[in-house]
This record gives C-alpha cells, structure tokens and sequence, in this order.
C-alpha cells in the first residue's frame, strides 16, 4: 500500500504541459514493476481507453491512409511516413522555429498471408527501384483484381457491408493492415501484460469512463474553493472514494450491455435490459420475448 502509480498534474501549456505517449510508457512501465514486485504469481491484464495517446504506433507502421492508388509519379516526392528527428541521446531535435525538425522515411514492409515480407517499394534492379508501388501493385500482389476499382469510395465512407468496394478500403482489411499494434501494447506485451483497449464512442461499455464520471460527482460536492493545495486535496479524495463494489458494479453492466449487443439488440433496447437486469453479466434468454411484451421494440 506504500507504492503507486497515481500521478498528479496541471495541464496546461504554460503549467505541466499535458500526458505524452512517452510518459504513458513510464506510468505503464511504474505500474509493471510494482505489479511484477509484489504479485508476482498473478495473472494481469492492463486496460485502456481507446486515447491517441494510448494508439500511437511506431513512425514507419503500417497503413493505407495516404497511400497513392498507383505509383509515385517521376519527379514527385515518393511515398513515406514523417517522423521526428532525434539527437543521440533520444531527444527530439528543433528547428529556428521552436517545430520539431522531421524527416521522411519509408513504410515498414507488409506481410503475405504466409508471413513472408512484402516491400511495398519497388526492389532493386526495377526501372522504378525504390519507387512506392501504390495500392493497386500491392493488391495485385496479393492475388487481387483491381480493374475497375477505385482508390477510396467518397470521403472514405464505404457503403456498409461492403469491404471490397475500393482499394483503400481492401488494404484496410488485411491482417497485416488492420492488426498494426501500438507502441504501449508492444511495451507491455513484452513483459508478459496483455493489453485491452475500450471501444470508442461507448461510455456504456467504458468502466473507466463511469469511475471517472462517479469520482466527478464527489467532487462536485465538496465545498467549493480557490486555492490549489484544497483542489488536489479534493481530488485525490475525490479519486479513493471510488468503493471497490461500485467497480464491480460498473465492470458487471458492461456485461451486460455487451450481452445485449451481441444478441442484436439497439441501444434503446440495450440500455432496457441492462436496468433490468442490472446485477446480471448475461441477459436471459427469455430477453427478446421480454422486448416484444413490454413495447421495446428496435425501430
């Protein structure tokens, strides 16, 4: 009970500055340590909140955001990722201008379904070599016909099912592409913690959202004041009344809420089941018949 991870901060450009991906991997490393230290016979798994803080990727990771239907046009700049410069001690390098000096480096290869490396520029001994090859060559490398698609649908917004409507979106799809993982899951991993990130846009399935939004509301109820040390005091008070059984609470109505969803119900009919049920991770089987008579229907 001596040691922790907590961290208090005032954010602000002129004050502490705010939480970097950076001292995301120190907090996260702070809080493996304690962990491997003290349970070290345990089984953990880290979850997060699904923050660009938390996503964010080696410079060169793959993906098909930007990347050109065909190949980089002679005299054009070719195809690459921008990342910082660093000095030899790691330190971001700055230029006149107070701006992080970068520099454009290629993407990391691609990989075949069978493992084997797929370099996404031409290779050596190619009229074109060290050309990026656009998304069209990848895709025809991988056994796709291209004819007659386009490079992305309008504004990238793909008419759902449709998962092979336009090239960026079949890039997107591939393993390779979509299962990219992030630096805090690579850090974390490779001292034996899983990681779970929460889905975006829902509070209901977000466990640390409703903690946090639970602390909130102590707070708010504390006399109210100007001075900083009675902010933090309120704060961290605030943060410790969070009781364990209120957690479990909280983890229990993800539950269900997920339970709910994977039996395709709408978030109306979600949000019904799980009040009722409220102490339940699982759902009835008798819950859609339960829908039907009470009037919750999913339109």
């Amino acid at each position: 009970g001596k040691e922790s991870t907590r961290i208090l901060f005032r954010a602000g450009k002129n004050r502490d500055g705010y939480f970097t991906h950076e001292e995301i991997l120190q907090h996260a490393t702070k809080a493996m340590d304690i962990l491997r230290r003290h349970y070290p016979d345990e089984e953990h798994i880290f979850i997060f909140d699904n923050a660009p803080t938390h996503l964010k990727r080696v410079a060169d990771a793959l993906s098909a955001w930007h990347m050109l239907m065909g190949p980089t046009r002679e005299g054009k700049p070719t195809f690459g990722v921008e990342t910082s410069i660093h000095d030899e001690n790691g330190r971001p390098v700055f230029g006149r201008d107070g701006k992080p000096l970068k520099e454009k480096v290629p993407m990391t290869d691609a990989r075949f379904a069978d493992g084997s490396p797929q370099s996404l520029y031409f290779p050596p001994g190619h009229p074109r070599a060290g050309v990026f090859k656009g998304m069209a060559v990848i895709l025809q490398e991988r056994g796709y016909n291209t004819q007659g698609l386009r490079a992305q649908c309008p504004d990238f917004k793909c008419k759902p099912p449709a998962i092979d409507c336009c090239c960026r979106r079949l890039l997107f799809n591939e393993p390779d592409f979509r299962d990219v993982q992030s630096l805090l899951e690579i850090h974390c991993k490779a001292r034996g913690f899983p990681v779970l990130f929460l889905p975006k846009f829902h509070c209901e399935l977000n466990c640390i959202e409703q903690c946090w939004g639970y602390a909130k509301r102590l707070y708010r109820q504390m006399p109210a004041s100007s001075s900083e040390a009675d902010l933090e005091k309120n704060v961290i008070s605030a943060l410790d009344s969070v009781p364990l059984v209120v957690i479990r609470r909280f983890y229990t109505r993800a539950h269900c809420f997920m339970d709910a969803y994977r039996r395709g119900l709408n978030g109306k009919q979600a949000a019904w089941a799980a009040k009722k049920y409220s102490s339940h991770r699982v759902l009835p089987n008798t819950i859609l018949a339960e829908l039907d008579r009470d009037g919750i229907t999913a339109d």
